[in-house]
């Protein structure tokens, strides 16, 4: 982190989140707009006014390509003859589940707030958002020993996931085990046609094989939240001194050189994950410790609740 020779910061001054604050993050829940009926088929999923914690069979059809062959519907046909799939409508009660990186990167900040914080504040406006549309809540981080927050709707289970998050992101945790990590778990433990909220620092992000992102998106609803400091994107022309692993280290940023490879370490990495997530149809969202904790909101279905 950069050098800076005040120590005694306060908790809640944008080093360590606390629950109150993430509790007061409620009036930046949005209302949704109202979702439109459909049907979760096995090349993909459509919205649907029945949200739920799996998939509920609707129908058979015939079998087009594209479609999963796990899912054909045998008896259907061998009766006619011809191959058919099942459709699946969703149920009334979906799953949110918050996904939060924990790496070491993200317990560093230069505005406004470490991008631990603004993760853990970004996942309380996520929480409170899947409150409001009646979603029930669970979070996990990439332990190998804590197990995950479990599905819990209301007020209830909002609390439960920021406590969660207030203590995830006071400290990088020592069992950390990373994003992948994480990943594979909230693969095991969700049904198809939840939605997944996952925190991160970007280029822990950019390390995840594009397989399993592409695994993940065809069966969930993901946004990707990554947490940035304008520092990473915009570097003064200066030389800054920061502390790395008890280490003074000096960074001359006047030096070309210096800043394309910083370019080529931040911002370039950054920009081919958001082409990348976003050709597998999964929301990025790029928020600055510096910036409204619900700027990553879509203006079209914000509301302030008073």
């Amino acid at each position: 982190m950069p050098v800076n020779d005040s120590h005694d910061i306060a908790a809640g001054d944008g080093l360590v989140p606390t629950l109150a604050e993430l509790v007061a993050l409620r009036g930046s829940a949005v209302r949704p707009p109202a979702p439109r009926r459909g049907r979760v088929g096995q090349a993909g999923q459509a919205p649907s006014a029945m949200r739920g914690r799996g998939m509920e069979y609707a129908e058979s059809r015939e079998y087009v390509a594209g479609d999963d062959a796990r899912h054909i519907d045998w008896r259907v046909t061998a009766r006619s003859g011809r191959t058919h799939t099942k459709l699946f409508q969703a149920e009334r009660e979906r799953v949110s589940l918050i996904v939060a990186d924990t790496d070491p990167a993200l317990y560093f900040g230069t505005r406004t707030r470490f991008k631990s914080v603004q993760a853990a504040r970004v996942g309380a406006v996520a929480a409170w958002s899947a409150q409001r549309r009646g979603d029930r809540l669970a979070a996990l981080r990439g332990s190998l020993t804590e197990a995950p927050i479990p599905p819990a709707g209301g007020t209830r289970g909002v609390l439960r996931v920021l406590d969660a998050l207030s203590r995830w992101y006071a400290a990088p945790p020592p069992d950390d085990a990373g994003l992948e990590h994480a990943l594979h778990q909230a693969r095991r433990v969700l049904r198809p046609g939840a939605r997944m909220l996952v925190l991160a620092d970007p280029l822990r992000a950019a390390a995840i094989p594009l397989a399993q992102w592409a695994g993940l998106a065809q069966h969930h609803e993901i946004d990707v939240l990554l947490m940035v400091d304008p520092l990473e994107l915009e570097p003064p022309r200066d030389a800054l001194a920061f502390l790395a692993e008890s280490r003074r280290v000096r960074v001359d940023l006047r030096s070309s050189a210096v800043r394309s490879h910083w370019q080529a370490h931040f911002a370039d990495p950054l920009q081919q994950l958001q082409e990348t997530l976003a050709a597998r149809r999964i929301a990025v969202h790029v928020v600055a410790t510096n910036v409204d904790s619900a700027s990553w909101l879509s203006p079209a279905v914000r509301e302030v609740v008073a």
